[in-house]
């Protein structure tokens, strides 16, 4: 994997209904397209300032939303919609910020408030709209999240309020004839209770979008996608064990057969069994072409001596690179080399590669994915789940008729145990991290809350204290347990286990697992604290 240039593939274009979703910087914007993807609509999320007319024209949109924002529509410079939204004639839903530069982009005024809305508000129902169908009633009081300092105070020609708020005297506006609608507040938030159903109202019922993406849908297009891309080029895929990686090469394989050859390079930072689970399903159920790298020790060697979290993760993703290469090459052995890398990048890291900011805005950690590509990498990149969200992803995965037990698998980091290590990684914490992370886990599946749980693991932290066992003193380790429910990994909270609960775990891995002798449940969510440790 040496050589000229990484060539990625261009976007997937879809036939399907779609809605474009402008994004001016709001931290829920990802939550509009998955609420209207849940209600079978296709969309996709533009940074405001990368949307312009032609592209936008090119991609004919049946409806725009415009997204909330942190900026003040008041503030000279602040960001606009093009022109082009207000001049196609479709649908426009503004939220939040999109109500407001709507508001003054058509003629309107948006002035400084000392009322602000954050958080749970209410509004009254003045009037019917068409967005309104089948859920709010003239009269009615009705539950949203708000989150602004600025609102409307003039409305521009044609529009009427709708609704009202104690902050905000046009919470929700309409322009029926126009088909153009804009609300103070968040739709896309669970804490506005009929917040689906009224974003459902606008694409289904205002934009005519018959709701066609359906992942039986997506997967026979995906597969033409592939075979039309790849031709009859030789594949290569990099497993992790992880539900990404895990569908990405069922997809492939379904669509090119024996094209694909898949490596599964084992890092010996992966938990107990995993790397077995792994050969089982891909190469004795699946039949893919699969090399199996066992490179536990190089791993182990490299990271000898070595703390701190940034150097460790580079360092793991650095080898990894090597030993990937290397086994790459042996695919290409029989003179016809490998012409394609096949990923499963997903649609959140694809909005946070083009964001209107140039990506996150500051960097916590290196990403949990290994390594990274070679700037010289003359491979070109196939990226069937692109278009997806995480859930996406498990629903194509049953589609697909892949099992449960890897389908609803809690992501793991590509750094694997290593990052659950804070401090120097030594063979002898890595077993007792396993012991002990197969026993949380295995109470989590005892008591049913696997599936209620995003992410859970153990962390075996590089704290020794006093214990007593029987008339012993130790002086051991800490254990430390995680879980938090999520969405999409982007915030999270802690899971509030019961303390019998955390008492039966702290009991069992004192008692079965050698090297411990105190056990902590974290309870920080995120933000502040990332799920991970490192």
């Amino acid at each position: 994997m040496t050589h000229a240039m990484n060539k990625t593939a261009p976007g997937l274009k879809t036939e399907h209904e779609h809605i474009l979703i402008l994004d001016f910087g709001s931290q829920v914007t990802q939550l509009i397209a998955r609420r209207l993807r849940e209600s079978g609509v296709y969309c996709e999320i533009w940074p405001f300032n990368q949307a312009d007319e032609g592209r936008i024209r090119h991609f004919a949109p049946r409806g725009i939303i415009l997204s909330g924002g942190p900026m003040s529509v008041t503030k000279q410079g602040s960001p606009r919609a093009p022109e082009v939204v207000f001049d196609l004639g479709v649908p426009v839903l503004g939220i939040c910020y999109g109500q407001q530069t709507m508001v003054q982009q058509l003629g309107g005024l948006v002035e400084g408030s000392d009322h602000q809305e954050f958080g749970r508000a209410f509004v009254n129902v003045q009037k019917h709209c068409k967005i309104f169908d089948g859920m709010w009633n003239e009269g009615a009081r009705e539950q949203v999240w708000m989150s602004h300092g600025d609102r409307v105070t003039k409305l521009p020609s044609g529009f009427e309020v709708v609704g009202i708020s104690d902050g905000a005297p046009f919470a929700a506006i309409a322009d029926d004839a126009r088909r153009l609608y804009g609300v103070q507040f968040h739709p896309e938030v669970v804490h506005t209770p009929h917040g689906a159903q009224l974003l459902k109202n606008f694409t289904h019922m205002v934009c005519g979008c018959s709701g066609d993406w359906t992942m039986a849908a997506f997967r026979a297009e995906a597969i033409s996608k592939i075979r039309n891309q790849v031709g009859d080029g030789k594949v290569i895929c990099g497993l992790s064990g992880g539900v990404d990686s895990s569908v990405t090469a069922v997809l492939l394989h379904e669509a090119i057969g024996n094209q694909l050859t898949c490596i599964y390079v084992d890092t010996g930072l992966m938990r107990a069994g995993e790397s077995e689970q792994v050969v089982s399903l891909f190469r004795d159920h699946y039949n893919i072409p699969l090399i199996h790298e066992e490179a536990g020790e190089k791993f182990l060697q490299g990271l000898e001596g070595i703390a701190d979290p940034e150097i460790k993760r580079k360092l793991i993703g650095g080898l990894f690179i090597d030993v990937f290469d290397n086994c790459a090459r042996r695919v290409s052995s029989d003179g016809v080399p490998a012409k394609f890398l096949a990923q499963g990048t997903l649609y959140p890291d694809v909005i946070e590669s083009v964001s209107f900011t140039g990506g996150p805005s500051v960097t916590i950690k290196s990403h949990h994915n290994v390594g990274g590509l070679p700037e010289d990498m003359e491979l070109s990149l196939v990226e069937p789940l692109r278009e997806l969200f995480k859930d996406e992803v498990r629903a194509l995965g049953r589609e697909l008729g892949m099992p449960e037990d890897f389908i609803r698998r809690h992501p793991f980091p590509g750094p694997g145990l290593a990052i659950r290590i804070p401090g120097e990684i030594t063979g002898e914490k890595l077993e007792i991290l396993r012991k002990a992370d197969t026993v949380y886990l295995e109470e989590i599946r005892n008591a049913g809350l696997y599936d209620a749980i995003w992410q859970a693991f153990a962390v075996l932290l590089p704290v020794k204290t006093v214990g007593v066992m029987g008339d012993d003193r130790t002086y051991d380790y800490v254990c430390a347990l995680r879980a938090v429910t999520s969405t999409d990994g982007m915030t999270a909270d802690y899971y509030p286990f019961d303390h019998e609960f955390l008492g039966r775990v702290s009991t069992r891995i004192i008692n079965e697992v050698r090297g411990i002798n105190r056990v902590v449940y974290d309870v920080t969510s995120k933000p502040p604290g990332t799920i991970e440790w490192e």
